[in-house]
């Protein structure tokens, strides 16, 4: 089981996370694949619920793709959260649910239709790559368009800028980072996946 759970969100995002101490589920019917929205909109009215709010998370480890799919410019980060620490901090909100994804091709869905309860945690196979996973908040009686749930910091294990951040700017985005309040400690990073010195000195001395 992976250590870690990866968020791939933008920087306000995480500001707010930071200063509020809270972590926050979204209503799903603004997912850009509407497919995944449908799943969790027949839920949420097959149990005829008021609310179904969710929000995602990678178990796979840094990619190009999560970064340029869910993160994809300067203002993009990824908060690396330390897996059960994590998890028991939303544990503590009644009516969330937490699980991995399982990915199913066109036809496997064909021959056995998903059971209700699994919906949320469903989604095609073209998706497998992102190894996703998931709490769900589900509410029978308010009418809810996000949750916070207080969120220790102990939780986040490092925090990396995006790829595309100028380096003139990474600093500075540190430096504001680690000005808030009981976030002195945090590791924060730019991410050098598209740019590491390393890696390109490594092929300099090819031979």
């Amino acid at each position: 089981m992976p250590q870690y759970l990866r968020r791939y969100t933008d920087l306000p995002a995480l500001l707010y996370m930071l200063k509020e101490k809270k972590i926050t589920l979204l209503d799903p019917a603004s997912w850009d694949d509407s497919n995944d929205s449908h799943y969790l909109s027949r839920y949420k009215e097959k149990k005829a619920l008021s609310s179904v709010l969710a929000i995602c998370f990678s178990q796979a480890d840094e990619t190009y793709h999560h970064w340029r799919v869910f993160s994809g410019s300067s203002s993009g980060v990824c908060i690396r959260f330390k897996r059960e620490p994590l998890l028991r901090a939303l544990r503590k909100r009644a009516g969330v649910m937490l699980g991995e994804v399982n990915y199913m091709t066109l036809a496997q869905a064909r021959k056995q239709a998903p059971s209700i309860a699994g919906l949320p945690f469903i989604k095609r196979a073209a998706f497998v790559d992102e190894q996703e996973f998931r709490a769900i908040f589900e509410s029978g009686d308010q009418t809810m368009r996000s949750l916070d749930i207080t969120l220790p910091l102990s939780c986040i294990e490092r925090i990396s800028l995006s790829p595309w951040l100028h380096k003139n700017l990474a600093d500075a985005t540190k430096e504001a980072i680690k000005a808030i309040d009981g976030c002195a400690g945090l590791k924060v990073y730019r991410s050098t996946l598209i740019g590491n010195e390393e890696w390109k000195t490594i092929g300099g001395s090819a031979c």
